[in-house]
Parts: C-alpha cells; sequence; structure tokens
C-alpha cells in the first residue's frame, strides 16, 4: 500500500513540476521597436520577473536567424553594446530590458519588423525550461508599452 502512495505521489509530483517552473518566471510587456529596414537588426525588450534564481541561457524567433542578449557598458559619455552569454535572473527581482539599457539584438531579420505587428519569441531558462511570448511591434521611436518604463 505504501509503494502504491508514493508512486502515486511521485506521479503527481512529475506532473506538476513543470507547471511549477514555468510559473517560478514572469515575462511581461514583451515589445520590440520597428524596423525600416530588414538588413538592419532589430531590437526586443521585455521584463523578467522570477520567485527563484534563475538564468536566460538563449533566445529564438523565427523572424530573425539568431538573437543576442546585450547588456550596454558606459565609459564616460560612451555606451558600448556587449553580448554576455547569460543572463542572471536574481530571485524576486524585476529584470528589464528597455531602450538604452540591456536589450535582445535580433539579428538576421527575414523581414522588416513592421508596426501593429506581432511575433512569437522564445526564452530558454535554466530551471524554468521555455517560455514563449508574443511581442508587440511599436513605433520606430517608441520607448515602451506604456510610453516607456
Amino acid at each position: 500500500m505504501m509503494k502504491i502512495l508514493i508512486a502515486i505521489v511521485a506521479a503527481l509530483w512529475a506532473g506538476a513540476s513543470p507547471a511549477l517552473a514555468e510559473e517560478s518566471v514572469r515575462v511581461s510587456d514583451a515589445w520590440a521597436r520597428a524596423t525600416i529596414l530588414e538588413s538592419r537588426p532589430g531590437a526586443a525588450y521585455l521584463t523578467i520577473e522570477s520567485s527563484a534564481a534563475d538564468r536566460l541561457l538563449g533566445v529564438t524567433t523565427p523572424v530573425a536567424g539568431h538573437v543576442m542578449i546585450h547588456a550596454v557598458e558606459k565609459d564616460g559619455d560612451v555606451s558600448r553594446m556587449k553580448h554576455i552569454e547569460t543572463l542572471e535572473l536574481p530571485a524576486d527581482e524585476r529584470v528589464t530590458l528597455a531602450p538604452g539599457s540591456m536589450h535582445l539584438m535580433l539579428m538576421g531579420l527575414q523581414d522588416k519588423l513592421s508596426e501593429g505587428t506581432a511575433f512569437p519569441m522564445t526564452l530558454n531558462f535554466e530551471k524554468a525550461g521555455e517560455i514563449t511570448v508574443d511581442v508587440s511591434v511599436l513605433g520606430i521611436a517608441a520607448e515602451g508599452p506604456q510610453g516607456g518604463y
């Protein structure tokens, strides 16, 4: 009887763990600026909140050949983009990717990003696994989904 009970609890736990992991990371306000040409990279922005420490390992989208996570380093008055392999997500802290700051660089666009459209983007987290979000394309000079962060 005890073996059956353990097997049932183990099966329920195994079935529940992906849902629990996915709920531990929340992605919101995913958006990108419209682009003029497909030959130029695009940029996407979003906010990530994780109830447990995690790491963003990579990002994919069908609209770009590859996506790079970029941080921005300032040296005096000069800002430079720096490719980072992974993005650390401290527990219970909001990480916001925004214009002039950290962002997702969309390289090798399949077509230009047109205002008023949307596209899917899949974020791969070390613990939470894959989370797919819809990214809204805003105007070329947009500062965020509500006009800014």
